[in-house]
């Protein structure tokens, strides 16, 4: 039998999605929970619940567990350093974790990224693990961009990737070519709930559509981690912000309960596209 894979999971439905995807291909996994973020259907698998600062205890249970690759995937806040309570290895972390912070969220990441591997882990990004995962190119369900519409995803995207190279943020709103809202710290929900709060003359409503949302990989982030992602959650928030379609960038975003998607898209009357990266 294989090594399982070490799943690392934050909050959300992508981390339950890659452990069933690990089920269904026949590869063990072990999941580790970190506390206060991780889902409850996740302790159905082989696993642990340990705190977000105590990376001794996680690179022990990794190993005990015979991991010897690994996968970051799931919401996790970023923390209140002086509240965190390390245990000896990540109070070692602990300096260089807050000076990465320092200068921004991908500085972080890639700092906790370099601490896995200096422990000896093979570091796996959500779409390797599970390639099927991500938006494919085109439109995923029956509806397609009109020409107007297709403008506003060009738009969206531009906008998304210089977000994205100020390591702002991942998407961004817009609506017969004004930017209505980008998105940072407060996550893609949070963003296409202010839209939902603009007035109509601005945006589109049920019934009558008008506006994207954009998601795009940061240019400097590492696709190993932190990927844009869009689910069922996704495209009913965009609805009710009245928007008309959803575009991400093909394989380079995460496509979280794909049938899902699609059938909420088709039944909210939105689109969903996959763009060639830019």
């Amino acid at each position: 039998m294989s090594a399982p894979l070490g799943l690392i999971a934050g909050g959300g439905r992508l981390p339950v999605s890659l452990a069933e995807q690990c089920v269904a291909a026949g590869r063990p996994v072990f999941v580790v929970r970190l506390r206060g973020f991780a889902e409850a259907a996740l302790a159905r698998y082989p696993g642990a619940e340990i705190g977000v600062a105590e990376l001794g205890a996680i690179f022990a249970a990794l190993r005990a567990a015979g991991c010897r690759a690994v996968c970051m995937a799931g919401a996790v806040a970023r923390p209140d350093f002086a509240a965190l309570k390390p245990d000896f290895r990540g109070l070692r972390a602990l300096p260089g974790a807050v000076a990465a912070a320092g200068k921004g969220d991908d500085a972080l990441l890639r700092f906790l990224l370099a601490e896995f591997e200096r422990e000896g882990f093979v570091v796996e990004g959500a779409h390797q693990v599970a390639g099927a995962l991500t938006l494919p190119a085109g439109a995923l369900g029956r509806l397609k961009p009109t020409p107007a519409q297709q403008l506003d995803v060009q738009r969206g995207m531009s906008v998304a990737r210089a977000l994205g190279a100020l390591d702002v943020g991942q998407g961004a709103v817009v609506c017969d070519n004004l930017v209505l809202a980008v998105e940072a710290q407060e996550g893609t929900d949070a963003m296409l709930g202010r839209v939902a709060t603009l007035p109509a003359a601005l945006r589109g409503e049920r019934g009558r559509p008008r506006g994207i949302l954009a998601k795009a990989l940061k240019p400097t982030q590492d696709a190993r981690v932190d990927m844009p992602v869009i689910g069922p959650r996704t495209i009913e928030a965009a609805a009710e912000a009245g928007l008309a379609g959803v575009a991400g960038e093909a394989g380079r975003v995460l496509l979280v309960e794909a049938d899902a998607v699609r059938a909420a898209a088709d039944r909210l009357g939105l689109f969903v596209v996959g763009v060639e990266p830019g």
